[in-house]
């Protein structure tokens, strides 16, 4: 039976390359979008003409994480099984103003909205999949999080402490669903090059320090990211879960 993934954020960037990673593996997806259903639902379109397989986006507000019950509803509809659930929704633009900036310049409300689109969103998304996964005998459940609370990285007070706190909720996530057979990882990306990275203001500085620092002279792409973490979701990871993932091109520890 063809297992099912449930993706948040999946037509850009690094959600679209684990979609296309999961569907050529022949995975079923059910993945979110935030406003430009025309693009979603030609991402549909493409995946099922190249891989034949059963494909549906949903429209998701990631700074409406109680809304994620609703969602399950609806793909409880269209799919018969959820076996892994992936959190890689991000936020950017309006809503991160007062959370992307200098420490002394940070604002509440752009905090707590980095910190409910990160944290929040990853926990109500991973307990409605989890519910589903118990069904049918385990699943896997993966954050993606940034080096950035590892490597100081100008402006990202805000978005380094909540890829933390989620990288803390995965161990913890990882100890209580792992007797229902649900194993809990994070996937931790360096700078990738990403129509969101390209939005940061300082986006050249960032892409040259990165080469820069990187032993492999170059930036980190979505299909970077997009192997390791299907590879987390297969039986040849069985016995993995409660870590995070470093792929950075070697650049924090340069």
């Amino acid at each position: 039976m063809r297992k099912t993934l449930v993706i948040s954020g999946g037509t850009r960037g690094i959600g679209k390359a684990i979609v296309e990673e999961f569907a050529s593996n022949g995975v079923d997806i059910a993945f979110t979008y935030n406003s430009n259903s025309e693009i979603a639902e030609n991402i549909v379109a493409e995946l099922s003409e190249k891989f034949g397989g059963k494909y549906k986006a949903y429209q998701f507000d990631i700074l409406q994480p109680e809304t994620y019950k609703e969602l399950f509803k609806k793909i409880d509809e269209d799919f018969e099984r959820v076996d892994y659930f992936v959190s890689n929704a991000i936020i950017s633009g309006r809503s991160v103003v007062g959370g992307f900036g200098p420490f002394m310049r940070l604002k509440p409300k752009g905090l707590l909205n980095i910190y409910t689109a990160t944290v929040v969103s990853f926990i109500t998304g991973a307990q409605e999949a989890a519910k589903r996964m118990e069904k049918v005998g385990g699943g896997s459940i993966i954050s993606l999080s940034s080096t950035g609370n590892l490597v100081f990285t100008p402006n990202y007070t805000g978005h380094g402490n909540s890829k933390a706190a989620v990288e803390t909720v995965v161990k913890y996530a990882s100890q209580e669903l792992g007797e229902k057979g649900i194993r809990v990882n994070a996937v931790s990306g360096g700078p990738i090059d990403t129509d969101a990275l390209k939005k940061f203001p300082n986006y050249e500085e960032v892409k040259g320090e990165v080469v820069k620092r990187s032993p492999l002279s170059r930036m980190g792409l979505p299909d970077d990211l997009s192997g390791i973490t299907y590879f987390l979701t297969t039986e040849k990871a069985s016995w993995i879960t409660g870590q995070t993932f470093i792929v950075d091109g070697g650049t924090t520890f340069a």
